[in-house]
């Protein structure tokens, strides 16, 4: 097994932001050294990795050079340049997950169509290449309104996604490629995290259940485990390793998924990334997902998923009608409640919306850590300064 602690053995992440600061509090306990690239020169991640570089992750020629200086590559975005990744992997640089996954899952179109051919159980959708080619899809009855509309590609937490519910609707969204989907009546969003490692242990991590935020389409709370029937749990479970099984990954996956009406489960999309989704498990688990990326890609042996204790997770996110530096009010208060500890991401300006850090509540009962989340999300408030 290579020596990758306290030795010249360079883990290189593309991508900086709060997934990359996380995944840095494992290196820095394994004292593994790390180099990240980020556009942006305030990332998170700039004041805990070993060498942070400034840079687009969709440029072919920085990804390719920060590439030829690590041993192993990962990323915590899935928007970087595909063609760079192929050729690191062509000359010999590992990369994990590999460009192969990644080209199946960056654009949702061809997520979704890989879906239907493997059959993945999933919502009915349409493809279409432009907000043109959709209106004539609606005009011809090829989609029924209301439906689900996704761009492609460039979305993350709730934008790249609406429901159109009328025509006027349409003037809303940009002109880009897209897909058209069913709109689902579901009893419970659902996420199940598969880990696989680069020798091909597997492991999974308890069905969580999300609550989404109404307005921003962002999840609100993720409870595990998920307040759901252990037949339904099962059937989730045996879709993600399914899913996990199709994209050959190789770190973290995160499938998310709909419980309908008829218990059905149909897989909405997935992240081969540590994810929103798996936060709990810092405090809740045993192996929290950020360590369990980290022993995949290096080969390690994979750590216990179990959950010590319930966990729920939420979102902190910045309050609608604030914009500037941060400031994070009543944390004080919060800081007094039994089992909750906050993450703060390191971003200075808030906006709204804007996800700024998370609180993880544990208690032996779940119902009782629903409770507390609450008192949480009414108690602290991410606001502006000025």
């Amino acid at each position: 097994m290579a020596n990758f602690f306290s030795s010249n053995f360079k883990l290189g992440i593309l991508g900086g932001g709060q997934l990359g600061k996380m995944m840095l509090y494992e290196t820095r306990k394994y004292d593994i050294k790390t180099h990240v690239l980020d556009p942006d020169s305030n990332a998170p991640s700039k004041i805990s990795c070993d060498y942070f570089e400034e840079g687009s992750l969709m440029d072919y020629d920085t990804v390719y050079t920060f590439g030829k200086n690590v041993d192993i590559l990962t990323f915590e975005i899935e928007t970087v340049n595909l063609k760079a990744l192929k050729q690191l992997e062509k000359e010999g640089t590992k990369v994990y997950p590999s460009p192969a996954t990644l080209e199946k899952i960056q654009n949702k179109g061809v997520q979704k169509l890989f879906y239907e051919k493997n059959k993945i159980p999933t919502a009915k959708f349409n493809k279409f290449a432009n907000k043109a080619h959709l209106t004539e899809g609606i005009t011809a009855n090829k989609i029924k309104l209301p439906f689900i509309w996704k761009s492609t590609q460039g979305g993350y937490d709730g934008k790249g996604v609406s429901v159109i519910k009328s025509g006027a609707d349409l003037t809303k969204i940009p002109d880009t490629e897209c897909i058209a989907e069913e709109l689902i009546n579901f009893k419970n969003e659902l996420a199940v995290i598969v880990v696989r490692s680069a020798g091909g242990e597997i492991k999974t991590y308890p069905v969580v259940e999300m609550e989404f935020h109404p307005e921003a389409n962002q999840v609100e709370y993720v409870i595990c485990p998920a307040r759901i029937d252990n037949k339904i749990a099962k059937k989730a479970i045996t879709i993600a390793q399914k899913v996990s099984q199709k994209f050959e990954h190789v770190g973290i996956l995160a499938v998310e998924m709909f419980q309908t009406q008829d218990d059905e489960i149909l897989v909405n999309e997935v992240a081969p990334r540590p994810h929103n989704s798996g936060h709990y498990s810092i405090e809740a688990s045993y192996t929290n997902q950020f360590e369990q990326h980290i022993r995949a890609i290096l080969d390690l042996p994979l750590g216990a998923t179990e959950s010590k204790l319930g966990g729920i997770m939420v979102n902190l996110v910045g309050e609608e009608d604030h914009t500037g530096p941060v400031l994070y009010k009543n944390i004080e208060d919060i800081l007094k409640m039994k089992g909750v500890t906050p993450h703060i991401y390191g971003k200075k300006q808030t906006r709204p919306f804007r996800k700024m850090g998370h609180v993880t509540i544990v208690n032996e009962n779940i119902d009782e850590a629903r409770k507390i989340a609450e008192k949480v999300k009414n108690t602290i408030k991410v606001v502006s300064k000025s």
